[in-house]
């Protein structure tokens, strides 16, 4: 199901801390990063924290700049964004800065922790208490932001338990790190990443920037899902496939499609697109499978991003891309947009890779970009 963007933001000392163990917060950021932050706050639509931020920081989570939040209003957006926590036990105290400042907030718990919120008057007008279930549930939890409170990008500012959870499930798209130039040195204070089941592989760095004392890093993953459940990077690679498609030579007697082939660890082994190359018959995925070692052992473990589901017939060339993917030795591919009967009636390159054990991911969400450059195409 479509989720929002997910963007982790955080500020850390140079040994990995988010705070140390003193009674104040320490702060780690520079003026001017603060800044920065409430920008991207007034960028978004909504802003999580964990229960244990609650506590422990009492935050308010505003947009503090007054110009920022008459553009939002001049936008048609609320004043502040949606302000979201989630807690199993749904015991926090109703007393804090949280529920008493900004807008709409929303309470994302168990049905046990339900149960606890509204003992405690948590469920107000200004306040839903959401129950996913027996245990808290991220996919579900995003999902319902996406498709209830309208939610299409998400910054989430911790804590590192949080943090944690997103990236290990592979729910999150950007990871907005500001470096400190401080050590904090004490086991006891809360580090930004706990251990757990990362994705393999290097993130890809896209961007560095000296705010005063401090550097922001942005990274995004690479590494691809391993089964039917997408991941963040499935979507940035899904999109790159779109982009390429774009660049294809127009056609009236053949879709546009690109396609890109990514390994386990995240490194792109090859891209096409139709067309290239001058060549007019040649698909994106042939083109970009034409590219890589056939001997490559990384192509096993491989997923192949399509805008449009390989074909599984076609007169052009002795084998389909379905078949050349098979042959290959690619166990999982990802597409936006399933084939229409424009040249072909009844394809099914989806059917016939996943009657070969092959894990086929459709991701409807990238069709229209799918679609964008084949609009004028008869169906």
């Amino acid at each position: 199901m479509p989720h929002p963007y997910v963007l982790l933001s955080a500020a850390v000392s140079l040994d990995g801390y988010l705070d140390d163990t003193g009674p104040e917060r320490l702060l780690l950021s520079s003026p001017a990063d603060f800044d920065r932050v409430d920008e991207v706050r007034a960028s978004v639509d909504a802003i999580l924290i964990g229960a244990g931020t609650v506590r422990a920081d009492n935050p308010r989570l505003l947009v503090n700049s007054a110009e920022r939040r008459a553009a939002r209003a001049a936008a048609g957006r609320p004043e502040y964004p949606l302000k979201v926590t989630v807690s199993g036990s749904g015991d926090l105290d109703p007393a804090a800065q949280f529920w008493h400042t900004g807008g709409e907030k929303v309470l994302y718990t168990t049905d046990k922790g339900a149960e606890r919120a509204r003992a405690l008057g948590l469920a107000t007008d200004a306040t839903d208490v959401v129950p996913l279930g027996a245990d808290l549930d991220w996919r579900r939890l995003l999902t319902h932001l996406h498709d209830v409170r309208g939610v299409r990008r998400l910054m989430v500012e911790g804590g590192g338990l949080i943090h944690t959870q997103l990236l290990t499930q592979g729910l999150a798209d950007e990871l907005q790190l500001v470096l400190a130039p401080l050590f904090v040195g004490d086991p006891g204070a809360p580090r930004l990443f706990g251990p757990g089941g990362y994705q393999p592989g290097r993130l890809r760095l896209l961007e560095t920037r000296r705010i005063e004392d401090v550097v922001l890093m942005r990274y995004e993953p690479t590494a691809p899902g391993t089964g039917p459940l997408p991941v963040a990077a499935d979507h940035h690679w899904l999109a790159l496939a779109c982009e390429l498609a774009a660049q294809c030579p127009p056609s009236d007697t053949a879709f546009s499609v690109g396609a890109v082939m990514v390994a386990a660890d995240g490194t792109e082994l090859a891209r096409g697109h139709s067309r290239e190359g001058g060549d007019p018959v040649v698909h994106a995925e042939e083109a970009a499978l034409a590219k890589t070692d056939p001997a490559d052992p990384r192509i096993a473990g491989a997923t192949v991003y399509s805008s449009l589901e390989p074909c599984a017939r076609r007169a052009s060339r002795p084998a389909p891309c379905a078949r050349l993917i098979l042959d290959a030795g690619v166990r999982r591919v990802v597409t936006a947009w399933r084939e229409p009967d424009t040249f072909v009636a009844g394809a099914d390159g989806s059917g016939v890779l996943a009657a070969a054990g092959v894990e086929v991911v459709v991701l409807p969400e990238h069709e229209e970009r799918a679609k964008a450059p084949n609009r004028h195409l008869p169906h």
